[in-house]
């Protein structure tokens, strides 16, 4: 890392550590014979996530999560997954990824354990519905109605009303979404700060989407159609700021940190709305690892610690 976000060097070949090289290779490897989920369906390629089977670790669930629901406006219950310090000094939604079709707000609890034991916040992560059963605008009313609810109800259940949001991949765009609509349709701008990893900015994708090509590097550009197909089998103005987070009205929103590898297909998403943020002023950090892959903070890595540190200290200070 440099002192500069957009410093060329951090783009180069030379800039790829060892590990993280060998760690490339091995999930281009891992991958190479993985069925597509499109083609095996959604619900076995979740279950098979479950079994540990796939390009990320076997899920580790923590015995301090407390998992409670709230109600939807449509009448089903969404579920929480807290994990909440003895005195909380604020709160984090978090919002898992997985493309809108795959993973679950229990699929990262050691990440969220080792969140909320470092930045002392409460982290609520939200298992919102699920594409293509549940497609667009399902997954982004349950966020909303979460944070609705945390920002009625924050200081009542966790002593601080101190707000912050962040997801990675799916979950940065569902973040970012959130935003949007608590400032836009319920007149609330008190969130402090938003971690957004890797998250998918444009639907009508941007340039790194389209070029990243079929190299079985966790996400290949047929992955990223196929998951906007899913959740968005009926839309065709992709552009709508409701669904492309990177053509929305961007004043007056909080700080937010993005981070994002050199070796993702969703670098652009990352770079374009980081400046877009920033020209509408707005606080905003980049940090750019060189030669991540998507998802690489999910993997036992240096790069990850580097970037798990980065998010800790950011949420930390925004939190106040």
């Amino acid at each position: 890392m440099t002192d500069n976000p957009l410093d060329p060097a951090l783009f180069h070949p030379d800039a790829v550590s060892a590990e993280t090289r060998a760690l490339n290779d091995a999930m281009v490897k891992l991958l190479s014979d993985q069925p597509n989920w499109w083609v095996v369906g959604a619900a076995a390629t979740r279950a098979a996530r479950r079994r540990g089977e796939g390009p990320f670790p076997a899920p580790v669930f923590s015995t301090r999560a407390v998992t409670r629901t709230i109600p939807a406006p449509t009448g089903h219950d969404i579920p929480l997954r807290i994990f909440a310090p003895a005195t909380p000094r604020g709160v984090y939604l978090h919002l898992h990824g997985g493309g809108w079709v795959l993973g679950g707000a229990d699929m990262q609890d050691p990440m969220l354990e080792r969140l909320a034991d470092a930045t002392n916040l409460a982290v609520v992560s939200v298992e919102y519905r699920l594409a293509p059963e549940h497609p667009y605008p399902a997954g982004p009313d349950d966020c909303e109605t979460a944070a609705v609810w945390l920002a009625r109800n924050a200081r009542a259940e966790f002593g601080s009303d101190a707000l912050t949001v962040g997801g990675e991949s799916a979950g940065g765009h569902l973040a970012a979404v959130t935003l949007f609509r608590l400032r836009d349709r319920h007149g609330y701008d008190g969130f402090r700060g938003a971690n957004l990893v890797y998250g998918a900015f444009d639907m009508s994708m941007t340039p790194s989407q389209r070029r990243f090509g079929e190299t079985r590097l966790v996400l290949r550009t047929s992955d990223i159609v196929q998951f906007a197909n899913a959740f968005l089998p009926t839309i065709t103005e992709r552009r709508d700021p409701d669904i492309s987070p990177l053509f929305a009205d961007l004043h007056g929103l909080c700080p937010a940190l993005f981070s994002v590898g050199t070796a993702d297909g969703l670098l652009d998403d990352t770079l374009f709305m980081y400046a877009r943020w920033i020209a509408a002023r707005n606080a905003a950090e980049l940090a750019i690892y060189p030669g991540g892959a998507h998802g690489f903070t999910l993997f036992p890595n240096k790069l990850a610690e580097q970037a798990e540190a980065r998010m800790v200290a950011f949420l930390q200070r925004v939190s106040g």
